[in-house]
């Protein structure tokens, strides 16, 4: 990783923190959708109502293209909460843009494209958050189905699980995350937010979420 990558990594952390899209609580931890406890929870949809966030992270996406020298004809967000990232993204580049549902519309044209995405073009995706990497790579199949064909998709924050690695290798698309969780606590014991016990719990669920999670009565 570059130095220009680390400094936005950690400023896209401090955003994260200071407007609280995430909340690290080892003590009191979480319960994921899976059933899993989990010392974080992220909610990047908070990003929305800051506008110097937003702005950050459209010029960080940006960079990151331009960095890792990656060409679209298009930009495409993930239904919901990549949509107006997408959106952002794509006026800054002066590109088209399309999003993909979870599934098709039950009425009307039954589309679960919407927007521009001709066969043929070259995509970007752009999503909010990636845990599992399940749902990020969901949006594959629906667009490559189109004739559209994924270069990369950008996200703003990562746990950095490894089941997400397994994801992505599987799906073959390279992934590239504004920030993620090692860089996150960093930022928050560079803080003084953390105590020495919160950090050595946080990295603990990092390196092994289940065993962390079934330790504390999750699943």
């Amino acid at each position: 990783m570059t130095q220009p990558r680390i400094d936005l990594a950690r400023n896209v952390a401090r955003h994260l923190l200071r407007i609280g899209a995430v909340t690290l609580s080892p003590l009191e931890p979480f319960t994921w959708a899976s059933g899993r406890l989990a010392p974080v929870y992220c909610d990047n949809r908070l990003t929305l109502g800051y506008p110097d966030v937003r702005s950050d992270i459209a010029k960080g996406f940006a960079s990151v293209m331009k960095d890792e020298s990656i060409s679209c004809d298009v930009i495409v967000g993930t239904a919901t909460a990549g949509i107006p990232h997408a959106a952002w993204l794509a006026e800054k580049m002066e590109l088209p843009m399309a999003y993909v549902r979870s599934k098709a519309k039950e009425h009307g044209r039954s589309n679960q494209i919407e927007g521009l995405a001709p066969d043929g073009a070259r995509a970007v995706v752009i999503e909010d958050l990636v845990s599992t990497g399940m749902s990020s790579t969901a949006v594959l199949k629906p667009l490559a189905e189109a004739g559209v064909n994924v270069q990369a998709i950008l996200a703003i924050f990562t746990y950095g699980l490894p089941i997400a690695d397994r994801a992505f290798a599987a799906a073959g698309v390279p992934l590239h995350t504004l920030s993620s969780f090692p860089v996150l606590i960093e930022e928050a014991s560079r803080s003084g937010s953390l105590t020495s016990d919160e950090l050595n719990s946080l990295n603990a669920w990092y390196r092994n979420p289940a065993r962390w999670s079934a330790d504390r009565g999750g699943k």
